[in-house]
């Protein structure tokens, strides 16, 4: 009887890779585990999916919650980017500097003259504007230049119907909204003569004067005699005096 050992072993080449399992056991990926990394890297890809979507449920939900308001941004955003530029496009408006003029610009509501010497009125446009407090003196710096861009640059919208002060297309508000009716009336005057076009197409020249008045026209005659007194002049050499209140002169 042979001693332990003198024991020999099957060699390798004397399996029988034919029994079933064999031949999947010789090969040492059979016996390979799962990598615990690739197990994690799951994990983290669906902790990162729910946080995802719950972040997306959060906007979703804010925007759909807040729909009104975010709409209502995004509509006077969209409005009102850059009104100015648009409309030196849309009128063929010059380079600013390529002419220089000055005029007489006065609105009356109800028999009060609306005070653009208020700072809020002050310099808002490069190309025609109120500057120094005056309340009347208009200075247009390029060519072209229709009033609408100082009406837009003021906030303000004058139709042939209307005056609108507040001009938010955002608002509800018939404040600052003065319309012509059988018993109130809108007139347009440019030198003294009734001006039947559209004002706010007007391209101002030097020394015109331009007055519009809505209400009643009892007191026409002496407002024209008031725009007709009016100095016009560079640089103002006094500052008008103003009543206290806020909106008008």
């Amino acid at each position: 009887m042979p001693e332990d050992s003198e024991k020999i072993f099957p060699k390798e080449s004397d399996s029988d890779y034919s029994l079933p399992g064999r031949l999947e056991e010789s090969n040492s990926k059979y016996f390979d585990i799962e990598p615990i990394e690739s197990k994690s890297k799951n994990r983290s890809i669906v902790i990162i999916s729910v946080i995802f979507v719950i972040i997306s449920f959060g906007f979703f939900s804010y925007y759909f919650i807040n729909q009104n308001e975010i709409d209502s941004r995004i509509i006077q955003n969209t409005i009102y980017v850059n009104p100015e530029r648009d409309l030196v496009r849309q009128y063929g408006v010059g380079e600013r500097g390529s002419e220089h003029s000055h005029g007489v610009f006065v609105v009356f509501v109800n028999g009060e003259q609306i005070n653009f010497g208020q700072q809020q009125f002050q310099l808002s446009s490069k190309y025609i504007h109120f500057e120094n407090h005056n309340p009347y003196l208009i200075h247009k710096h390029a060519t072209g230049v229709p009033l609408e861009m100082l009406f837009t640059s003021l906030g303000m919208k004058i139709t042939p119907e209307c005056i609108m002060l507040n001009n938010d297309a955002s608002s509800e508000s018939k404040n600052g909204r003065f319309c012509a009716d059988e018993n109130q009336s809108l007139i347009f005057y440019v030198n003294g003569e009734k001006y039947f076009a559209d004002i706010s197409q007007y391209v101002l020249e030097h020394n015109d004067r331009i007055m519009i008045s809505f209400g009643d026209t009892k007191s026409i005659p002496k407002h024209l005699a008031y725009v007709e007194s009016l100095e016009i002049f560079d640089i103002p050499k006094k500052i008008p005096q103003y009543s206290k209140n806020e909106t008008f002169v």
